[in-house]
Order: C-alpha cells, then sequence, then structure tokens
C-alpha cells in the first residue's frame, strides 16, 4: 500500500468499491482531489504522518439505540404514506397542503391506521418553483411555505382572490408550481403586512413569532435572507441558485449582502414569518394525527443532502464539500453510475463542530413527528463522491463517524419520541444492516424485492425490525407494476431499448404469477381468483391480496401507499429523467373528500386494519 493509500483510508476515502464487473481501485488523482477537497495536503510529509490519523470504523456504541415505544416492542402498526403535493380537495389552491393533511390523517385514523406518511417537506427555492424535487431541498432545517393552508393562517378571509384562477390550479392534473407560488405568496405577502399591524392571539401572537426566531436563531435568519435575495437575483435574471449570482451576493458574511439585508428587512421578515407559520401548521397536523386515534402519527422524510447551490450550503459553506457531489457508482440499473446533484456534508465540518449541525438537522425533522424516514441511510457509514467536472468513474466513497452519527440520531429520537426508518435499499455495505439492527433504526423492506429464485419472501420471514410495503415513490403503482406501465414507460423516455423492455415485460409476467401463488400459498387470496390477467373490477382482489401479505408481515411497521388505495396507475417519479416526465407534479384522480367512500380505499384499509387491529 502507497503512503498515499494510507493517508487516503486515514481520511475515510475507500480504495475501491464493487463494479458488475468486479473490484474498481480509485484513481490516484481522485484520492488526491478528494483529500484536497477535505482540507487535507497530500504532501509526502502529510502521506508519512497519516497513520496518525483515527480513521473512520463501522462500528457503535451499544447503547445508542433510537426510540421504540413499548407497546411496539412486540406490537404492530400500519399506515399510509402520500406525496403531500399530490393531495386534490375543493379548498386547496391547487396543491396539498397542511389542511389536507389534517383531513386525511383524520379518515386514516378512523380508518385504524397509525401513521401517515409523506415525501420530504423540506425548504425548496420559492424564487424558483419548478425546482420541485422534494429530495433536492435548498434547506432540510426549514419547510417548504407552499405547503401553508391559506384560508388557515389568522387573519385571511377578506382578501380579493382571483377565484376563478384558483379553480384553474385545482383542475390540473400536474401541479402548477409557478402558479401555486404567484398567487399563494401574494396573499401571504397581505396577511403578513396585516398581522404585523394588528398583531395575533396566543399562539399567533408577536411574542410567540419572536420566540419561535430566537429559538431558531441565527440559520433561521440567514435561511430567510437568502430567500429574499434568491428573489431578486431571480427578478435580475442570476437565478435562484447562489452560484450563478455576482460574486459579491455569493457570501452570507459580506458586506454586499449585510447591506441588502438592512435594505429589505422587511422581505426578510416575511421569509421568516412563513417559516413560523409553516410549523405552526405541521405541529397542528401532528396533534390532530393523534387526535384521531393514531399512536405515531406524522411520519417524515428526510432528504439525503441539499441542493450545491441553496441556503443551506450558502448560509454554512464550511460544513459541505462544494466542489463535490452525492451520486453512485456503475451497478446493473446504471452502467455508467448516478450524479445526484447534491452537496455531501463535510466529514472534517461535522466532526469540527461535534456532530451539532447533523443534531440541528434531525431534530428539525423529528419536531412535528412521530417517526422519521432517513433517505438512504448508508450516509450515516459513507457517500459516493463525484468530484465536479467529473463522472462516476472519478469517484469514490468517503466515509463518516458512524458512531456519532448513530448517536446523535439516537438521542434526538428518544428526546423527540420518534422512530427511525431506515432507507436501506441498493448497496449496503456489508454488516451495516446489523448496525441498523443493535441501534433500533427499523429496515426498510418491499415486496417487490423481497423474492429469491423466483419465490417471494412468505409474510412470516420478513425481518422484524422493519416497516414493510409493496413500493416507493421511485417504483411502479401496484396497477402499473401489475399492467407492467412502467415497463414500457421507461422504453418510451429512451431508459431502455426495445429488446431490454421485451426482456423486462418477460420477466414481469413471470414475477406477477409468483406473485399470486404467494398470495394464494399464504392464503391471502382465494386460488379462483388467481388469474394472471386479473383487470378491472377483477384487480380489486389482487390489489387488497397484496397489501394484506404485506400486512401479515412480520415487520413492525407495514405500509400502503395512497396511490395504490385509489388505483393509481401513473409513476410518482421517473428515476432518469429530469424534463420528459412530470415527476413530483402529478394529482391523484380522487379527492381527499371522496377517500372514504371509495372502494378501493375501504376494501384495503379494512384488510390491513384486520390484520393489524390497534389494540388498546
Amino acid at each position: 500500500m502507497t503512503t498515499l493509500d494510507e493517508l487516503a483510508r486515514a481520511h475515510g476515502i475507500a480504495l475501491s468499491y464493487s463494479a458488475p464487473k468486479g473490484r474498481v481501485r480509485v484513481p490516484a488523482a481522485t484520492k488526491r482531489r478528494l483529500l484536497a477537497s477535505l482540507g487535507i495536503e497530500a504532501s509526502k510529509r502529510s502521506e508519512a504522518s497519516a497513520v496518525s490519523v483515527d480513521a473512520p470504523v463501522m462500528r457503535t456504541a451499544g447503547t445508542a439505540r433510537c426510540f421504540i415505544p413499548d407497546w411496539l416492542e412486540e406490537g404492530r402498526a400500519w399506515g399510509i404514506s402520500l406525496q403531500l403535493y399530490e393531495l386534490r380537495s375543493s379548498r386547496n389552491w391547487g396543491i396539498g397542503d397542511f389542511a389536507d393533511l389534517e383531513a386525511v390523517c383524520r379518515i386514516a385514523g378512523r380508518a385504524g391506521a397509525d401513521f401517515i406518511g409523506l415525501n420530504p417537506l423540506h425548504a425548496m427555492f420559492t424564487a424558483e418553483p419548478r425546482k420541485c424535487s422534494p429530495f433536492s431541498p435548498s434547506n432540510r432545517s426549514f419547510l417548504n411555505p407552499l405547503y401553508i393552508a391559506v384560508d388557515a393562517v389568522p387573519g385571511h378571509g377578506s382578501e380579493v382572490v382571483d377565484t376563478d384562477r384558483l379553480a384553474r390550479l385545482r383542475a390540473t392534473d400536474v401541479v402548477d408550481y409557478a402558479g401555486v407560488a404567484e398567487v399563494k405568496l401574494d396573499i401571504l405577502r397581505r396577511l403578513f403586512r396585516r398581522w404585523r399591524n394588528g398583531g395575533g392571539e396566543g399562539g399567533w401572537s408577536a411574542s410567540a413569532f419572536d420566540a419561535f426566531c430566537t429559538n431558531e436563531g441565527e440559520n433561521l435568519r440567514r435561511h430567510a435572507l437568502f430567500e429574499a435575495l434568491s428573489a431578486r437575483m431571480v427578478a435580475e435574471g442570476h437565478g435562484s441558485g447562489w452560484k450563478g449570482w455576482p460574486a459579491e451576493y455569493r457570501d452570507a458574511g459580506g458586506a454586499a449582502v449585510a447591506e441588502f439585508a438592512a435594505a429589505n428587512a422587511d422581505d426578510v421578515s416575511f421569509h421568516m414569518w412563513l417559516q413560523w407559520i409553516a410549523r405552526l401548521q405541521l405541529d397542528a397536523a401532528q396533534r390532530t394525527a393523534r387526535e384521531a386515534g393514531m399512536r405515531i402519527g406524522l411520519y417524515l422524510d428526510f432528504a439525503v443532502g441539499e441542493a450545491p447551490d441553496g441556503s443551506a450550503t450558502w448560509s454554512n459553506p464550511h460544513l459541505v464539500i462544494a466542489d463535490m457531489s452525492v451520486g453512485a457508482p456503475p451497478d446493473i440499473f446504471a452502467e455508467h453510475g448516478q450524479n445526484w446533484g447534491l452537496a455531501p456534508l463535510s466529514p472534517t465540518g461535522l466532526a469540527a463542530g461535534d456532530f451539532e449541525h447533523y443534531r440541528t438537522l434531525v431534530s428539525a425533522a423529528m419536531r412535528s413527528a412521530g417517526a422519521l424516514r432517513i433517505d438512504h441511510v448508508m450516509a450515516l457509514w459513507q457517500l459516493f463522491f463525484i468530484p465536479e467536472g467529473g463522472t462516476a468513474a472519478d469517484g469514490a466513497y468517503v466515509r463518516y463517524r458512524i458512531d456519532r452519527l448513530v448517536e446523535v440520531l439516537a438521542e434526538e429520537s428518544r428526546t423527540h419520541r420518534a422512530l427511525v426508518i431506515g432507507e436501506d435499499l441498493g448497496n449496503v455495505p456489508r454488516g451495516f444492516r446489523t448496525i441498523m439492527r443493535n441501534a433500533a433504526i427499523l429496515s426498510y423492506r418491499l415486496l417487490y424485492f423481497e423474492q429469491e429464485e423466483g419465490v417471494f419472501r412468505s409474510p412470516g420471514d420478513y425481518a422484524r425490525v422493519a416497516l414493510a410495503c409493496l413500493s416507493t415513490h421511485d417504483l411502479p403503482t401496484l396497477i402499473g407494476w401489475w399492467r407492467g406501465t412502467d415497463v414500457a414507460l421507461r422504453q418510451t423516455h429512451g431508459l431502455v431499448d426495445a429488446e431490454t423492455s421485451r426482456i423486462h415485460a418477460e420477466a414481469r409476467r413471470t414475477e406477477r404469477r409468483n406473485l399470486l401463488a404467494a398470495m394464494v400459498a399464504a392464503g391471502t387470496l382465494r386460488a379462483e381468483d388467481a388469474s394472471a390477467e386479473a383487470d378491472g373490477d377483477y384487480f380489486e382482489a389482487i390489489a387488497v391480496a397484496a397489501h394484506r401479505y404485506v400486512a401479515r408481515s412480520s415487520s413492525m411497521l407495514a405500509n400502503a401507499r395512497l396511490a395504490d388505495l385509489v388505483g393509481e396507475e401513473r409513476a410518482t417519479n421517473l428515476p432518469g429523467t429530469v424534463d420528459s416526465y412530470p415527476n413530483w407534479q402529478l394529482k391523484l384522480d380522487v379527492a381527499v373528500e371522496d377517500l372514504a367512500d371509495t372502494s378501493l380505499f375501504r376494501a384495503i384499509t379494512a384488510a390491513m386494519a384486520a390484520e393489524r387491529p390497534r389494540l388498546p
């Protein structure tokens, strides 16, 4: 091993990684660039002293355990997951909002559900709402103000609103993010001015707002300042992300930014107020969920990273590695690897601050939740870094202090009494799931993937410390999977060629037969209903049986996608596409007010409740 290798390994840089054609060694140039990004000079002197550095090790303290309520230690529960934006209702303003969420909580609570899962609700780029992927947020410490239910804000009622425009925004099949933002922000600004001039009462008072701002501190002020400045930059043609701004505005602590803040103090206060309102409404949704009988309530989502040009990286540049992005190495699904376009947190920056930044992030995510999903939970141990301007072939895994990150995560989980679910799909390092189990982090088990050599895993063999479900937002809905809609869609969008699509379609027909056999064997489907051609009215029996199969599993939690409960065929997200498919924009066909009267919704939720009754 060379001294460069020793230095790289000592600072958490993996020297190789697995690929479809065998192990790939990381090039020397990549090691040197990664070391430089970590603030390590790869000189002969530093290489010679590499052995004095403690490299990250995959182990945790045995006492670091996340919260699991006593009733769940031996019990089971079920819930419903949804994309908040996809909700239709007769009262929202063209996008699902926190009031819609409360309505769904009441409906699901009556049906026996114990939690409602959501997409990440992190702050996005308010000045450029077309940037709508919830997994590419501007700042994970704050919320997306487009989810505010404007008609639930105190003082609303006397504004002149273009009701025809609201009707058009509601009627679209995809969320018109730009239209929604324009209408909502206009009215919210008016409400802010009225509130500021007249104040509010109780939890909406000026003193309550001041307390919120004091508690959130400088992070909130800088985020609000970024939002105000971002709007100005968009108006001037520079874009919403700070990397496209004039140089004097790229430094959050610079004189030009301070001058802007002083001249636009009212606008900065407005964006702080938006965060306060959003948090109050999200807190109210959690209270509603618990009042509806849910023992967990909101099950929120924590994205794996943040946009490289957003509020978080602008506010705290020392905590990220600006010239790297997060992705994945080549695998059987992506032969050239993947670049997710997210800025990685700096391992050295986190350690220098004793991991308090990570504590701040997960605390904010758990504050209004009874459970939290950690997207790509393997990031507790490692992330695949890709140098700016390079490809996945130039990348390498960089490791973090998993012992400290898990310790912080567990402490916050117990403080907030929030379960932790880790999305452990894809390339999971050996020994990592043992770490998860020991830390009481629930695994993520998907029906589509729980099969081996053509045999679907029986419900009784599912992992106990886990959440079981059919699929995720990146995978087809059940009816889409059943009909092979996703297979055809990938070919239509040029993700696979015709021959590959034909092979995938044939494999799906086999999978479908195998699933039918598994459901019959498990007793969730009658043999006479096991028709591989089942469709239309007959498909309801298949859908109920599949959800009953997952609900019957040994796993602590079982989840049903709302899209599956209403028979949605379209995909939420089509990985590998950018503009050719309406990712993160599609609305459900069924309105919130009609959910409880929808036959498929009633049938599946009744089956889930029968398999997992909410015991006192």
